[in-house]
């Protein structure tokens, strides 16, 4: 094809639908929808999507070759920015198997490396297609990201129910945001700026979640180097706020220097540290801090700097952050246990996670794909014989309506119970399911004796922080009276 040589209307018009497909949100219906209308009659029956968009678009890209090399140099600017969307979806889905091989052995080998052979084929074809070394090595890099994204987000949060589909499609759209053509243009090296709030009942699945988004940032391809700046493995850190001591919490988090405070025997670098240019950190238990950590976090997001105890010198945190709880902020907040402009300043996107709950009354059928992915893991292979023992046994020791207050985590301890039991009895996973709102309305009527009051309370704490030795702690009793607690049946009928 001649220099600078224009599409016809035809070509264009095709180049441009395709764009819009391969810059669309994957888990997006619109997104379907789009390659069924120009797939066509090429579209078959159990044919994913990006085989039947592979077919046409090899097609029209085998015709336009028939000349030579079609390329963006032969082309006007107007019309290389067209066809570009489409050169980029076409490498990238030829090389998907050795993406995928080069992802796994970067997990279990830890490394940075890239096979040679990968590496140049991937590039060169770039390159033929008119791109510079400098932007072939940042599409790689795009490509590389592109599958982590999706296979973390497809296979950590599985489900078919509304809820789980929109919750991948937020997922995805934190990565890339909503607009992947801003996102190529100018924010692929931003988004450390852009803070995350994930919210949800515990067990719903937010450390899956923040992993997702944390194992899925952009990593630079050094193509002189033949390697990425950094592995994706070691890029997300996570920590449980509610795991520490008030004491120990500002030391897990900024670090210290020896001689600080009593016992501070040696230096000690804290998570925001350990963070890499690349790296995401997981604050989980997030509503659990106090105002103090509050105002010395904020500035490191507003600021991308903090001091360790003890230290004089100022360090930069160089990643993103996403923090996670299960209380409700806005009574945090209303309470004065958590401050508006640190709230403001973590949430560029809020996502809530859906309740176990709500994905079953979408979708009855969830609680079998859930379980018979359960037995896999458990199992290290699928057994559809195992599974129907499962869910027999489920149907047999629950309700019909059975709340499920630990979510999906309490599911998993469940199928575990029933494969090492034969059953599953959830009498004191449903007293501890207890809700707020009941227990405030009993207060509120006056129809609550001190007993059932404190055992409400030990039981809404237990549900939201997991272990007998937190309830204590937060109560004041001792572990195994936290525990009778925990296990008591309310009645919230007493007298008072």
């Amino acid at each position: 094809m001649a220099a600078s040589q224009m599409l016809s209307a035809r070509d264009r018009d095709f180049f441009l639908r395709i764009g819009k497909i391969v810059f669309a949100n994957p888990f997006s219906e619109v997104r379907a929808q789009q390659v069924r209308e120009v797939a066509g009659d090429i579209m078959r029956p159990g044919m994913a999507d990006a085989e039947a968009l592979m077919t046409v678009i090899s097609g029209r890209l085998q015709a336009l070759d028939a000349q030579g090399t079609f390329a963006l140099r032969d082309l006007t600017a107007e019309d290389a920015h067209c066809a570009k969307p489409v050169f980029l979806f076409d490498v990238y889905h030829r090389h998907l198997a050795g993406l995928d091989a080069l992802i796994e052995r970067q997990a279990s080998r830890r490394e940075t490396r890239v096979d040679a052979t990968l590496a140049d084929r991937l590039l060169g074809e770039l390159v033929r297609r008119g791109f510079s070394d400098e932007e072939a090595a940042r599409y790689f890099a795009l490509f590389h990201q592109l599958r982590r994204a999706y296979y973390f987000i497809e296979a950590g949060l599985v489900g078919e129910s509304p809820s789980m589909k929109s919750l991948r499609r937020a997922l995805w759209n934190n990565v890339f945001t909503h607009d992947m053509q801003l996102f190529d243009t100018h924010l692929w090296k931003r988004m450390e700026d852009f803070s995350t709030l994930l919210l949800g009942e515990t067990g719903t699945g937010k450390g899956q979640a923040a992993a997702a988004i944390g194992r899925s940032g952009h990593i630079p391809y050094l193509w002189q180097q033949r390697r990425f700046a950094a592995n994706f493995a070691d890029s997300f850190i996570a920590i449980n706020l509610s795991q520490f001591p008030e004491t120990l919490i500002e030391s897990e988090l900024f670090g210290h220097r020896k001689g600080a405070f009593t016992g501070a025997i040696e230096h000690h670098d804290g998570v925001l540290a350990r963070s890499s240019a690349y790296g995401t950190l997981l604050l989980d238990e997030i509503g659990e801090v106090s105002i103090p950590i509050q105002i010395k976090l904020l500035q490191v997001l507003q600021e991308r700097s903090f001091t360790p105890i003890g230290s004089h010198q100022t360090q930069r945190f160089a990643g993103r952050v996403i923090a996670a709880t299960n209380r409700p902020v806005h009574q945090l907040i209303a309470r004065g246990e958590f401050r508006h402009d640190f709230y403001y300043r973590l949430c560029s996107d809020a996502i809530t996670l859906p309740t176990l709950r709500q994905r079953l009354a979408e979708a009855p059928d969830e609680l079998a794909r859930l379980v018979g992915l359960l037995v896999t893991r458990m199992l290290g292979v699928a057994d559809a014989t195992v599974g129907g023992r499962v869910l027999d046994a489920l149907a047999a020791c629950l309700p019909a309506d059975y709340p499920w207050p630990g979510n999906v985590r309490e599911l998993e301890q469940a199928v575990r119970r029933i494969l090492l039991t034969g059953r599953y009895d959830a009498a004191i996973e449903a007293s501890a399911g207890a809700s707020s709102d009941a227990l405030l309305q009993a207060i509120d009527d006056g129809r609550i004796g001190a007993s059932a009051l404190l055992a409400g309370y030990c039981q809404l704490l237990y549900k939201r922080l997991g272990t007998y030795e937190e309830v204590a702690r937060r109560t004041g009793l001792d572990r195994r009276t936290a525990r009778k607690y925990i296990h008591q049946q309310a009645d919230t009928a007493g007298p008072a």
